[in-house]
């Protein structure tokens, strides 16, 4: 068990050491039908940055898909990226599920300011999508940080 225990730790310690994190900013429309409840940033020398995030329906109906778009701001809170996640699929009612989107459309330094919210969503058996504009939101969120 001991020898266990020391590999997990090792484990663990080794991870710390690859990866970073830090907390992304979350914005959200108010009448979305997928709420964010965390958004981490994992970046490492070696490969493009990851932010890995928890969705909840917050709906009484199951969505067969769901979209989260990214906005990446400079040091000086200004927007220069964004990058939309392809479509998430089957969140059920009041499910909570995690996932991810690689941040590779375009460079990302320390210093930046990464931003998510979900944009669109569609129910099961609908052709209509709920779409958000969240730049405003973003912008301001980012405002906000620097504050």
């Amino acid at each position: 068990m001991g020898a266990l225990v020391s590999r997990y730790v090792s484990a663990v310690a080794l991870i710390g050491a690859v990866f970073s994190e830090k907390p992304g900013l979350i914005v959200q429309a108010p009448d979305t039908p997928v709420r964010l409840d965390r958004a981490t940033v994992l970046t490492s020398a070696d490969a493009p940055p990851v932010v890995l995030y928890s969705a909840t329906n917050t709906t009484a109906d199951d969505l067969d898909q769901f979209t989260v778009i990214v906005y990446v701001f400079d040091a000086q809170g200004t927007l220069k990226a964004r990058q939309s996640a392809p479509a998430r699929r089957e969140l059920e009612a009041h499910a909570t599920k995690f996932s991810a989107i690689v941040l590779d459309g375009s460079p990302i330094q320390p210093t930046d300011q990464i931003v998510i919210g979900v944009n669109q969503a569609q129910k099961v058996g609908s052709d209509t999508w709920w779409r958000a504009e969240l730049q405003q939101a973003a912008v301001a969120a980012v405002r906000s940080a620097k504050q």
